[in-house]
């Protein structure tokens, strides 16, 4: 029993070492640029051998692909949740919170994203990334609406993105950001729905 016990903190604390390799990789990514950055300097930064970081990945793209798919992971869940539950406007306010959080958490990928957009496109990340959006945009979307109403649906999205990167420059405190961009994007929603509403019942 004792055996289980160690080999679940060993379990633990090597989860620990993979997560501040790749908190490190993006950081230096961000700083550098991807193509410039060598798992040399990413075990220099965390002050281990090259070695240990193989133990864990092999290929700077190893660590790339892990993090995206480590962030992803919530709108990956989100995006099956979304698809189970009916097609209301509680569902899609609700989707739309849920997806403000995920991208928040999300924020150094998206930054790193929108600087190494080559990098992204070259790696397989990009196309599942796309892939994501798209299915976002079915769980949002009404196809019955009316082509505006289908506009603001998918303008919900484009502005929770936007506002990743737009008011990264505007002074305040983020989670106020996040707050307003999230607003915003639920009222085109529920706009969205009540011009759908309108056109079913002429």
């Amino acid at each position: 029993m004792g055996g289980t016990t160690m080999d679940g903190t060993k379990r633990q604390r090597r989860g620990d070492t993979r997560q501040r390799i790749q908190d490190v990789a993006l950081e230096l990514f961000a700083e550098q640029g991807y193509e410039k950055t060598s798992l040399r300097e990413i075990a220099e930064r965390l002050d281990v051998t090259k070695a240990a970081l193989y133990y864990h990945f092999k290929t700077k793209e190893e660590i790339l692909v892990s993090i995206f798919e480590d962030l992803t992971r919530p709108m990956d869940e989100l995006i099956e949740w979304g698809r189970a539950q009916p097609h209301h406007l509680e569902t899609k306010q609700e989707v739309l919170r849920r997806y403000s959080e995920a991208l928040a958490g999300a924020a150094p990928l998206f930054r790193f994203m929108q600087e190494n957009q080559a990098t992204i496109r070259e790696l397989s990340i990009g196309n599942q990334f796309k892939d994501r959006m798209l299915q976002m945009r079915e769980i949002i979307r009404d196809p019955d609406a009316s082509l505006t109403d289908q506009v603001r649906c998918v303008s919900a999205l484009f502005t929770m993105h936007a506002g990743m990167f737009l008011l990264h420059e505007v002074d305040g405190d983020p989670e106020d950001k996040r707050k307003a961009v999230l607003e915003v994007a639920i009222d085109l929603v529920t706009q969205a729905h009540a011009g759908t509403r309108t056109t079913r019942a002429s």
